[in-house]
């Protein structure tokens, strides 16, 4: 398993894009967070709602497949549903993600989204589909 700081190194696209900050992650469990900025929030001044499912969606695919690529296979998202449950206006966006379910062909995880208050801000559900990885579709490293 690779460590945080290796991840974050090779991240790219809209994960880098947002900020996506891993903390730890495996398996298992995964923590990650975002620092707010002016472009992350909406027209009222809250954290887009998006933010917050990108960063679950972002963790967990990232979690499922660094366990299931030594098995020849891929993980992407195929479910993410978020209820957001107070804003974030400032600060830094924390995600804990928990995995509830590792089948054969998709995995389910819940993340935790939290204030630097450590309140509860929303909780996402993300179910992540495991497919055969094909030489097309292998991951292209920095």
């Amino acid at each position: 398993m690779p460590s945080a700081e290796q991840l974050n190194a090779a991240l790219v696209g809209f994960d880098r894009l947002y900020g996506l900050e891993v903390l730890e992650i495996s398996a298992t469990d995964a923590r990650a967070r975002v620092v707010v900025g002016p472009e992350l929030k909406q027209a009222v001044g809250l954290v887009h709602g998006g933010v917050y499912a990108a960063i679950a969606e972002g963790v967990t695919s990232m979690a499922t497949a660094l366990a299931v690529m030594p098995e020849g296979n891929m993980a992407v998202g195929l479910s993410n549903s978020t209820n957001f449950l107070r804003p974030i206006t400032e600060g830094v966006v924390h995600a804990t993600a928990t995995c509830l379910h590792r089948g054969r062909t998709t995995w389910v995880w819940d993340v935790r989204i939290s204030d630097d208050g450590d309140r509860t801000c929303a909780m996402t559900r993300t179910t992540i589909a495991v497919r055969p990885l094909t030489d097309a579709e292998a991951p292209v490293t920095p």
